[in-house]
């Protein structure tokens, strides 16, 4: 495990998560294919908001067992959290000095859910 910090793109929503990054979700439903999110769940207290929750706002779709947040200034979903379980969804784009090229996508078929 290791300490990341990441955010959103205009900087107002920033955090630090611990994780290990070992493997990614590359999921296919509608939401994370348009947006290109590569996700890693973490436990809820392996990740702490450091600034930007006021700019935060949310989206849920189909069985809202996600709260897709998302920085009101420039749009960019930096993490998500669970509703219907303990976990926080960081996109690993989001993630300061990460080389995407070198991670471990497992695909994952959220289309048919």
């Amino acid at each position: 495990m290791k300490t990341y910090t990441g955010g959103c793109h205009c900087k107002a929503v920033r955090y630090e998560v611990e994780a290990d990054l070992a493997k990614i979700i590359h999921c296919n439903c509608s939401h994370c294919q348009m947006k290109g999110l590569f996700l890693d769940f973490v436990e809820k207290d392996k990740f702490k908001l450091l600034s930007g929750a006021d700019t935060l706002t949310e989206y849920q779709f189909n069985k809202k067992e996600i709260r897709h947040l998302f920085c009101k200034t420039c749009g960019v979903q930096s993490f998500s959290e669970g509703v219907t379980f303990p976990k926080v969804a960081v996109n690993v784009r989001c993630l300061d000095d990460i080389d995407i090229t070198k991670l471990n996508l497992i695909p994952y078929n959220g289309k048919d859910l």
